[in-house]
C-alpha cells in the first residue's frame, strides 16, 4: 500500500472530498494560515449541489494589508448579509436530504454568528465537520510562511474549486452516492464535504476511508 504522506492544506472554507480524505489517511496534518492570501480559491468558496446543479458559495472579505494580507489576517466582510445567503442556499439545496435536520444546528449556529476572522470561522467549520464525521486527526497550524516546505506535501494550491490540477497524489474517481438532485442530474463528485456529511451522514467516514489519496 502507498504511503502518504504528511500533509500541508490550505485554510479551507468547507473544503471537498479530497480534502477531507488526507484529513482522514494523512499521518499529520498542517494547516496554513501565513501564506499571502489568494483570490478566487477554497480559502473562501466552496461548491454545493442545487436544484440548478453546482453552485459556488463565496464568503467576502476585507483584506486590511492590501495584496499582501496574511491568510490569518482576512477578515469577514459584515457589510451585506452573505451569511443568511448562504444559509438560504444551503436549506434550499439539503433540506431535503437525509440528515440535514440531524445537523443542520451545528452549521446553522457558526451561520448566524460568524466571527471576525475568515480562518476563524474555516476552522470552527472545519473542526465541527471533524467531530462530526468522527475523524481521528489533530489540525496543527503553520507558525511561519515556507515556501517549499521539506517534510510535508504541499496541496495548498492543488486544492482550488476552478482549477483543479491532476498531480501524484490526485484521487482517479469518487465512488457515486445518492445525491438530493440525483433524478435531475448524474453525479456530482467532489462538492464541499457538508454534500457528503448531508447525504451519507454516519457512512461519511466509510466513505472517506475508500477515497485514499494517491488511488
Amino acid at each position: 500500500m502507498i504511503v502518504i504522506p504528511p500533509v500541508l492544506l490550505p485554510a479551507a472554507c468547507l473544503p471537498d472530498t479530497e480534502y477531507f480524505s488526507w484529513l482522514a489517511h494523512a499521518p499529520a496534518i498542517t494547516i496554513e494560515i501565513h501564506e499571502t492570501f489568494p483570490k478566487q480559491t477554497c480559502r473562501n468558496r466552496y461548491r454545493i449541489a442545487t436544484s440548478n446543479g453546482p453552485q459556488i458559495l463565496s464568503v467576502p472579505v476585507n483584506k486590511p494589508l492590501g495584496n499582501h494580507t496574511p491568510t490569518a489576517a482576512v477578515e469577514i466582510d459584515k457589510k451585506s448579509n452573505w451569511n443568511i445567503i448562504h444559509w438560504r442556499a444551503l436549506e434550499s439545496a439539503y433540506n431535503k436530504s437525509p440528515f440535514f435536520l440531524y445537523y443542520r444546528d451545528h452549521f446553522e449556529t457558526l451561520f448566524m454568528q460568524p466571527p471576525v476572522l475568515l480562518t476563524d470561522f474555516n476552522l470552527r467549520l472545519l473542526e465541527t465537520c471533524v467531530s462530526l464525521i468522527r475523524i481521528p486527526c489533530t489540525l496543527n497550524l503553520t507558525e511561519k510562511y515556507i515556501h517549499e516546505p521539506e517534510d510535508l506535501y504541499d496541496m495548498r494550491m492543488r486544492i482550488m474549486p476552478k482549477r483543479p490540477m491532476q498531480h501524484r497524489w490526485s484521487i482517479s474517481a469518487f465512488e457515486p452516492y445518492i445525491q438530493v438532485f440525483s433524478e435531475k442530474y448524474v453525479f456530482a463528485p467532489n462538492l464541499s464535504i457538508l454534500d457528503l456529511i448531508f447525504n451519507l451522514g454516519p457512512e461519511s467516514a466509510d466513505y472517506l476511508k475508500k477515497h485514499r489519496p494517491g488511488v
